[in-house]
Parts: C-alpha cells; structure tokens; sequence
C-alpha cells in the first residue's frame, strides 16, 4: 500500500512522542580536544554501565573538532550515521552520551510507517519514554530532511529527549521543518533503510516484524 504524501503530512503530529519532564539544557561550548571530558559525561570508550534514567542532561560533552559516526546496531540491519554537530550540537551531545551509556541497547523500535519513518529510542516501546530530561529544538531552516535522516520526535517546542526517528521513505522527507535532523545515514547504508521501510506497518503502528536495537555505539574520527 503506498501512502500519499498528504496523508503523511497529515500524521505528522502522530510522530510526536510525550516526553519526560526534566531541566531543560541551553547548550554549552565543546570540549577543547585533548582535554578531559567534563563529570556527568559518559566514558568516550563506551565502559560505563547502562543508565536508563537521568535527573539532567549532561555537560557538553563533544570535542571541538571530532567528527562523530552513530553505528546503530539492530535484529534487520546496521546502519551508520554521520552525526550533525555543526547544525545540532545539543541534540549530538545527548544522543553521544546517551548511546555512550548504553541507553539505548536492547530497545525496541516501537513505531515504524511504510514510506515514511522508523522511531526508536524509547526503552518503554510505549512511545510515552524518555531520559528524565529535556532539551531546546535546534531546528535548521536550510538543511532538508532526505530519506536516511535521522531527526528527534517531540511532543512540542523544546521538548527532545531520547526519541528520535530515521526518515525512511519520501512522505517523512515531506514533513515540515518542526524537527531537529541531526545526523545521515551513510550512502552505503541507504539501502539498509530501505530494508527497515519493508518491514513497516502500511498504516501506522508497530512494524509489520520487530526491529530492535541492539546497541549504539559512537566513533570519533
């Protein structure tokens, strides 16, 4: 069944997530490289245990000048993501430390539609998940969601948390600029968001079979 680009226009409110109420981060220089990384950081090295639960969001935790690559691990396909921090340094720092404390590891993708996104990053599945913090939109005018973007689900203006979805289909390159993209998928990987498409729900929903994340890991480059 394929889904007209109104109609996923017209879901785009439904991509909202209700996040978790927490202290709302206004952002933060990076770290100067070769420098230690601030307390409240996660271990670049992905050796801390798993949190699933924050009463703050963290420090700046990125390093001036590191480029960051996402490798998002799941049960169908791995993709790898070329992380944003010159457009979203607020939105790739919460994602690097919360990948970076296994946050995200054994979740389920708890909402996928044909042609349009796969949302993932709620530990619940329940779609109502969040870290315990929130932070501001970094929303870009210029940049343009492309299938294989990667952008935060939100319950409204400033309210990103752990929530995020990869556009995997032209109707969810269609919705409007209202969410903050912060990462692409590599080109190689594209076609791995296609086999993520081909098992989503025509309509709207869980995916058709389950896609689970097994775990994030971050590269520095």
């Amino acid at each position: 069944m394929i889904r007209t680009r109104s109609l996923a226009l017209a879901l785009a409110g439904a991509a909202l997530l209700l996040a978790s109420c927490g202290d709302d981060n206004k952002g933060s220089t990076a770290a100067p490289a070769g420098g230690s990384l601030p307390n409240g950081c996660a271990p670049a090295d992905g050796s801390g245990t798993k949190v699933t639960a924050f009463t703050t969001a963290p420090p700046m935790c990125l390093v001036q000048g590191t480029a960051y690559v996402a490798v998002i691990q799941t049960n169908r396909a791995t993709l790898r993501v070329n992380l944003r921090p010159d457009i979203a340094p607020l939105t790739v720092n919460s994602f690097v430390n919360l990948a970076r404390s296994h946050y995200f590891d054994d979740t389920t993708c708890h909402r996928a539609v044909q042609n349009f996104v796969v949302q993932c990053g709620d530990p619940t599945a329940t779609g109502h998940g969040g870290p315990g913090y929130t932070f501001a939109d970094e929303v870009s005018k210029i940049e343009p969601y492309r299938i294989g973007s990667l952008a935060m689900a939100n319950s409204g203006p400033d309210t990103n948390g752990s929530q995020f979805f990869i556009i995997s289909g032209d109707d969810g390159a269609a919705l409007p600029p209202k969410y903050t993209l912060f990462g692409e998928v590599e080109d190689n990987d594209l076609g791995n968001v296609a086999l993520l498409d081909s098992l989503a729900n025509p309509v709207d929903g869980p995916p058709l079979q389950p896609i689970d994340i097994i775990s994030i890991t971050i590269d520095e480059q």
